[in-house]
């Protein structure tokens, strides 16, 4: 196929939404470990949660999934969902929140444009806590490309601002 598209600049992911094998688990996560506020909730088998009065951020839902098992981390599908953090004291909070929680994290990095903490949600579902660097200070080749790294993060710095 030939490259004839490009998506205008204002074009976001609006929301990722999730199957889920225990909805009110999932929210429970969600809520209290990310801190994301149930905007509504249709019966016992979906809900949608957002920040900051969004309509929705992620859906959750078992209408294929409930009582299913963790998929084997050699499947295809989501890798994980991403929540954009707006400084790194917000990120180092919500790490805090996530570790006092008992969430297991599986990984951190500097990636020159942002840092980010990995971990998963109860189904298994990758989660990235991060926040961006400011534009100016995202790492650049000679040519000015963009060159994004993958160096180790800090965590005890960063916890230091929570």
């Amino acid at each position: 196929m030939t490259h004839t598209y490009t998506a205008p600049a204002g074009t976001r992911i609006g929301h990722v939404h999730l199957k889920v094998s225990d909805l009110d688990r999932s929210i429970d996560f969600y809520r209290d470990v990310i801190g994301l506020e149930v905007t509504q909730r249709y019966g016992a088998q979906a809900a949608f949660l957002s920040a900051g009065g969004y309509h929705h951020h992620l859906g959750l839902n078992t209408w294929e999934s409930a009582g299913g098992p963790r998929p084997p981390r050699n499947a295809v599908g989501l890798y994980h969902t991403a929540f954009l953090f707006p400084d790194r004291v917000a990120l180092a909070r919500a790490l805090r929140r996530a570790i006092e929680a008992g969430v297991e994290i599986e990984g951190a990095a500097d990636h020159g444009v942002s840092e980010a903490v990995y971990f998963s949600d109860p189904d298994g579902n990758g989660i990235e806590l991060y926040h961006d660097r400011a534009p100016e200070d995202w790492p650049r080749d000679g040519a000015g490309q963009l060159q994004m790294v993958n160096a180790r993060l800090d965590l005890e710095a960063l916890l230091t601002l929570a």
